[in-house]
């Protein structure tokens, strides 16, 4: 097994859900974390839980969309820690909505966020990596980066693209760099995620899903990161498809 204390993560989409849920979970393994988000006044709250549990953490103020405030917050986070072994490109969005609503401003977003986003914060992290010559990358997929679902063709879009390009990159930065790659790819999850639904009767659907079986809880994904990180050096976990029991979808 890994040891993986005092080892530097840096977690997008921190302020909330599987992101927030895996700081913590890290933070008590021994992980010094770097929370990354808009939302600042979240993660200063999440740092000082963190800190009152005895863990370490830094605050990053980040737009995984824009380049320069990912490559500020990297730099921020190699002054303060020294290194950066674990990313965990979390940041996503998921607005459901009909192609023929044509709601082209949710559809770029997400490819904004969910795959450029993901793109940009890869790009910034794999040097330092390099240079380590050792690193653990963790991309957030999803079923729908596995199947595609009526209300989510471009959230699926996007899913596909970040399970494609974490097998890609699993391919030619293990060998050569000793970097692992792990695409996470959760079922349904109690998140923020549903909060971004702006079509009422998709989130009439999930609300009503809820009702209907236990969702996964942002514990339960940071669990299996944990699991894929604590494997032995020379395993690489390459994709974890995990779901709630009920889930018959």
């Amino acid at each position: 097994m890994s040891n993986i204390k005092g080892k530097v993560a840096l977690i997008t989409g921190a302020s909330s859900g599987i992101g927030a849920a895996t700081a913590l979970k890290l933070a008590a393994a021994g992980v010094k974390v770097g929370l990354a988000a808009r939302r600042v006044d979240r993660l200063e709250a999440l740092k000082a839980e963190i800190v009152e549990q005895g863990g370490d953490a830094l605050v990053i103020e980040m737009d995984v969309v824009d380049p320069a405030s990912v490559e500020a917050g990297v730099a921020k986070l190699v002054g303060a820690y020294g290194s950066i072994d674990i990313l965990f490109n979390n940041a996503g969005l998921m607005p459901l909505s009909d192609i023929d609503q044509l709601k082209t401003g949710e559809w770029h977003r997400m490819v904004d966020v969910n795959v450029k986003g993901l793109l940009n914060t890869t790009a910034a992290v794999l040097p330092q990596m390099i240079k380590q010559h050792a690193g653990h990358i963790f991309n957030t997929s999803s079923i729908a980066g596995r199947k595609v679902f009526k209300g989510l063709s471009v959230y699926c879009a996007t899913k596909h693209a970040v399970t494609a390009f974490s097998d890609g990159l699993r391919m030619e930065v293990g060998q050569k760099h000793n970097i692992r790659v792990t695409c996470i790819q959760p079922g349904a999850v109690a998140t923020e995620l549903y909060d971004q639904i702006t079509d009422p009767g998709y989130r009439q659907q999930m609300d009503d899903l809820a009702k209907q079986m236990t969702f996964l809880q942002g514990a339960d994904v940071a669990d299996t990161i944990l699991f894929a990180l604590e494997a032995p050096a020379h395993v690489n976990v390459a994709e974890l498809f995990v779901l709630p029991i009920n889930q018959g979808w």
